[in-house]
């Protein structure tokens, strides 16, 4: 099974640590119940409980933009939280100040120039519901998650940002294809 990922905008809060070497980001990473569209007809959403599993035994990464030279936080250095509730997977990344990328990570969602969020995972048990309308929905019920990501470009469908540079509708197109083939590969190994 494919890595895939989903992204949206969240409501992203910074403050202050106890640590003045420190910060923190805050907020919710991935939303239950939340229908992505990933193609005309073709839909996936995260069921509550989806990543029970990997929070227990997963090292889970907090990254900026995916960049896994861009470690924010993380299990392992007790530097990432997360908490799954019935609307979704909150959690907090300490932001080591002293490192300039993680600085600036921080300052761009501080600012607001930065408000997606995005997780990194690969579907394990899922539900393919036919609707009477003739469209597919994938329900994601299990899946090893192994990062969260603060993104500038979310691109789940419930954000009010709208991207207006050409490069970024291209970059969604990219991903939209690929996620075509994942699910068509999907079907026929079904």
């Amino acid at each position: 099974m494919n890595k895939r990922h989903m992204h949206f905008t969240s409501e992203l809060k910074t403050r202050d640590s106890e640590n003045e070497n420190e910060a923190v980001i805050e907020g919710y990473f991935v939303v239950y119940n939340q229908e992505t569209e990933l193609w005309p007809g073709a839909f996936e959403e995260v069921a509550p409980g989806a990543f029970e599993n990997s929070l227990r035994n997963n090292d889970i990464m907090c990254l900026d933009n995916h960049d896994s030279r861009m470690v924010l936080a993380s299990f392992g250095s007790d530097t990432l939280e997360l908490k799954s509730d019935n609307y979704g997977l909150w959690g907090k990344a300490i932001i080591d100040l002293e490192d300039p990328n993680a600085k600036s990570a921080y300052r761009k969602v501080q600012t607001g120039k930065v408000r997606g969020c995005s997780f990194g995972f690969y579907p394990t048990k899922e539900e393919q519901i036919t609707r009477d309308d003739g469209t597919m929905k994938w329900r994601i019920t299990e899946a090893e998650l192994h990062e969260v990501s603060i993104t500038a470009f979310p691109a789940y469908p419930q954000t009010d940002i709208m991207a207006r540079q050409k490069d970024v509708e291209v970059i969604k197109k990219q991903r939209l294809e690929q996620r075509k083939k994942q699910l068509r590969e999907r079907l026929n190994n079904a």
